[in-house]
């Protein structure tokens, strides 16, 4: 199984629609007061735009010709000012691997690519959000070397 890692390209949205409707459909069903049901959670032109924009980078996996994994991610600038120092960030935005083709190594090759970018980049760091309730999630970026950083809490009022 020879795992290819490619930037994505226009012609790749009707590929990555299922792996967006994933990782939406399970955002939709831990927290339905958040996310609404949306059978295209990534309109064609939001795709194309963020193509376009050249903090955005967005990454496919491929196991011949077929796309099996996609990473989204966006460098950001962090302003130093009195509180915070300045830093240079590339955010995982989204990552999802086809469900028929977890546990294959193709997560952790598609999280190194976009690592090694980083430091093409010379980013200060690789940082990304996951929900709580996905364990699963959490168990693999451990497992790849990603610690907690912050922690975000809530209490619904309504």
């Amino acid at each position: 199984m020879d795992i290819s890692i490619r930037n994505a390209k226009q012609s790749d949205y009707e590929s990555l629609l299922p792996l967006f409707r994933q990782v939406h459909e399970f955002h939709v069903s831990v927290r339905p007061d958040l996310y609404k049901e949306n059978p295209t959670p990534v309109e064609q032109g939001f795709f194309e735009s963020q193509l376009s924009d050249d903090k955005q980078h967005i990454f496919v996996a491929t196991i011949d010709n077929e796309i099996v994994g996609v990473v989204v991610t966006k460098e950001e600038e962090i302003t130093e000012n009195t509180f915070v120092k300045e830093r240079n960030v590339l955010f995982i935005k989204s990552l999802c691997i086809a469900e028929t083709h977890r546990k294959k190594g193709i997560g952790k090759k598609l999280t190194a690519y976009v690592f090694d970018f980083g430091r093409s980049l010379e980013v200060d760091s690789v940082e990304l959000e996951v929900s709580e309730r996905n364990a699963s999630a959490i168990e693999f970026y451990r497992s790849i070397g990603m610690t907690t950083k912050s922690r975000k809490m809530e209490i619904i009022l309504k």
